[in-house]
């Protein structure tokens, strides 16, 4: 992580804070004091001298001014403090203390897939936890799809959606407004609605909405013949008064028509800061360009929802009867309302699905940076296309453990059986896990924490956080039967497999556990699969393949400093020779000496 980048950055934004504070203060000051020059001068017009009503217009046009700068000035405060938000996401991620970030994905954890729990995919502590910095519900959906334990049938998108990872990661300003402005959203913002309704059948608006041209030019043509003599000056108020009982008849069927233009405006018109950014910005990924298209084919997103914003304004200012009144006496506002309401649903319904489907695939993106932007040492995996099972790296370490606490291992591991052994906390399960989901963000098209890392298309099987299942009557060892006998199906399809088993048959006793173990990885060791069995019997260490494919050795071990028992977490080939568990025994005051 470029920690010096990410602690300016925050200096940077806290200053800007600080002044936009300042500045607030002022400006308040500053409408207070004007408003009330406004009332004085129009009160000194009123009673003594007709050229303060002009001095009052004057001042009224400051005092707009004004309170929309206080706007914006309120507004900037808000993505400030939304920035510097997901700057401390950043910073407590590379520290190691993400564990208490609000969505740790729990919601897509899934019975029939025991990878999501054994491989920390979900729930807390997870992957999901660490990386996820979508704010859409559609978004999230998305990501959780990419975290899958089946490998992609193409390797095309995920090398393309590596490049746009890889793009994010040279533009950190970037990822950190993109996601600043995403803040400001409501948590698990779900767009489905949104979507519906704008691409619902508008109601039946009737042709009655083209009379909204007649009111003013009418009016115009009354005036002249007046002024002409032609018409009596009584009869100046017809037309005005026409077109606002016009207005009065439909004003529920307008209101009506107008009622989705609340919610839509108020969801929407948070997206607009995300897509101008995204609008203006070049890309050269193709991944990333392929969203800045979407957001600009035949229209672009950003100036249709600023197009939203001034309607809205537009509907909101008709809630003042002198605006009301005026506006439908000359222009038929209500129609005019209606109609620029009605084409906007009608451009907007054939490309709002796109924008948002656009804007998720990009919180996908950010959120696989997010790897890279907090990780000292990361890379991009390469994707290989061959047909046999292989796995490369080069000092990886777990996305889980902090930088300065993880210890780095390198393996380079094609179809056959590992059995790795040592004592306990010595690694083991850490280890294989720390390859597993390596191998499942690899696919998702994110950079994983190593200096290389290789891998073909396999299919990840687990067996490690086996629980037992009273309401379904399924004891530890069973549950982990079916999870064995699922992987020995699996692997008949002659498909690609990475498997892990932790601590093997451990729900039973000794000689049923040795023999089911042997029978099991007879089973898994075969030419389409790399299988990785940790155990602390050294019975299954002496194994030798039927079928030609490598069974091998590997262990964890650990050493003694000043009556302290202490682990390096490093992986050694061939098989451990030592047990702990009478020195921790011991440590925990359970034995004696």
């Amino acid at each position: 992580m470029n920690r010096a980048f990410y602690d300016n950055e925050r200096e940077i934004d806290l200053t800007a804070q600080k002044s936009l504070y300042r500045r607030e203060k002022k400006v308040s000051w500053a409408r207070t004091g004007v408003f009330l020059a406004m009332c004085a001068s129009f009160a000194i017009g009123y009673d003594y001298y007709s050229h303060g009503y002009w001095g009052a217009v004057v001042l009224l046009l400051i005092f707009l001014r004004l309170v929309s700068y206080h706007d914006e000035i309120k507004r900037r405060q808000k993505f400030l403090t939304s920035r510097l938000n997901v700057l401390n996401s950043y910073i407590v991620r590379a520290r190691g203390t993400w564990r208490k970030r609000s969505n740790d994905g729990s919601a897509y954890l899934k019975s029939d897939t025991p990878q999501d729990v054994d491989l920390y995919i979900f729930g807390a502590g997870s992957i999901f936890q660490y990386i996820c910095a979508a704010r859409t519900k559609r978004g999230r959906d998305r990501l959780a799809k990419a975290l899958s334990p089946m490998p992609p049938e193409d390797f095309f998108a995920v090398r393309r959606r590596q490049h746009g990872v890889a793009e994010l990661l040279q533009r950190p300003r970037l990822s950190l407004d993109l996601e600043a402005f995403a803040r400001l959203m409501p948590n698990n913002h779900d767009t489905t609605e949104l979507i519906h309704a704008v691409e619902e059948v508008p109601p039946h608006t009737e042709k009655i909405l083209y009379l909204r041209f007649l009111p003013l030019p009418l009016f115009l043509i009354q005036l002249f013949l007046t002024w002409r003599g032609i018409l009596d000056p009584l009869l100046l108020p017809i037309v005005p008064f026409l077109s606002l009982m016009l207005a009065f008849a439909f004003m529920r069927r307008t209101a009506e028509f107008l009622k989705p233009l609340k919610m839509l405006s108020k969801e929407l018109r948070l997206y607009q800061g995300i897509f101008e950014r995204l609008e203006s910005t070049d890309f050269s990924s193709s991944s990333l360009r392929k969203i800045r298209e979407a957001l600009t084919h035949e229209v672009s997103a950003a100036q249709k929802l600023k197009m939203l914003s001034l309607l809205v304004e537009v509907v909101n200012a008709r809630k003042n009867p002198v605006v009301y009144i005026l506006g439908n006496a000359l222009f038929l506002l209500d129609f005019f309302c209606a109609a620029a309401f009605l084409s906007w649903r009608i451009t907007a319904s054939r490309h709002l699905r796109k924008w948002i489907e656009a804007w998720s695939e990009m919180e996908v993106l950010i959120s696989l940076a997010s790897i890279g932007q907090t990780r000292t040492t990361y890379c991009f995996p390469t994707l290989l296309d061959e047909p046999e099972p292989r796995i490369s790296a080069k000092n990886l370490t777990s996305l889980l453990i902090a930088d300065k606490k993880a210890v780095a291992n390198s393996v380079d591991l094609r179809a056959g059986t590992t059995i790795i052994t040592g004592a306990n906390m010595s690694g083991k399960t850490t280890w294989i896990r720390t390859l597993a989901s390596a191998v499942l963000l690899a696919y998702a098209g994110a950079p994983v924490c190593a200096e290389e890392f290789a891998v073909s298309r396999l299919a990840i099987f687990t067996s490690i956080r086996v629980n037992d299942d009273i309401s379904q009557g399924l004891s530890t060892f069973y549950a982990e039967l079916l999870r064995i006998k699922s992987m020995i199906e699996f692997s008949a399809e002659n498909q690609p497999m990475l498997i892990c088993i932790d601590e093997i048959f451990k729900g039973t006793n000794e000689g049923d556990r040795i023999y089911g173990a042997q029978e099991a990885i007879k089973r898994l060791t075969n030419s389409r699969s790399i299988t990785l069995v940790t155990t602390h019997d050294f019975d299954l260490c002496n194994m030798t393949s039927a079928n030609g494919v490598e069974i091998s050795n590997a262990h964890f071990q650990e050493y003694y400093e000043d009556g302290q028992i202490k682990f390096d977490f490093k992986l050694r080939e061939g098989r451990c020779t030592t047990t702990n568990a009478k020195f921790l025994l011991k440590m925990a005051g359970i034995i004696s000496d």
